[in-house]
């Protein structure tokens, strides 16, 4: 019984891996469509926001974004990719230095 259960939990750990890179690899976030998210959740405009940095890993693609008027926010946007269907949930954005409260709830 102890080989089909390492059997059973290697096959996961590989498959799960396996999604893990996909989703990396086929994520469809441009420039203009965080810029549209984050904004929004923040309260700017598209405009009002310059991409600082971002990459992906998996599903999220962690953002750090300026303002117009200076301010600088870290975001994670979980979604975007094949294996979600291009979907993505509502960012998670906090000021740059601080954590960011991710959870369905913001807690």
């Amino acid at each position: 019984m102890k080989l089909c259960q390492y059997v059973l939990l290697s096959s996961l750990a590989f498959v799960l891996t396996g999604c893990n890179s996909l989703a990396s690899k086929t994520n469809m976030l441009d420039d203009d469509k965080i810029k549209s998210q984050t904004a929004g959740s923040l309260g700017y405009e598209p405009s009002e926001i310059t991409i600082v940095s971002r990459r992906t890993e998996g599903t999220n693609t962690y953002v750090l974004i300026k303002t117009k008027d200076s301010k600088q926010f870290n975001c994670i946007i979980n979604g975007g990719n094949l294996l979600t269907l291009g979907m993505t949930n509502p960012p998670q954005c906090a000021p740059k230095g601080q954590a960011i409260k991710s959870g369905p709830f913001g807690s």
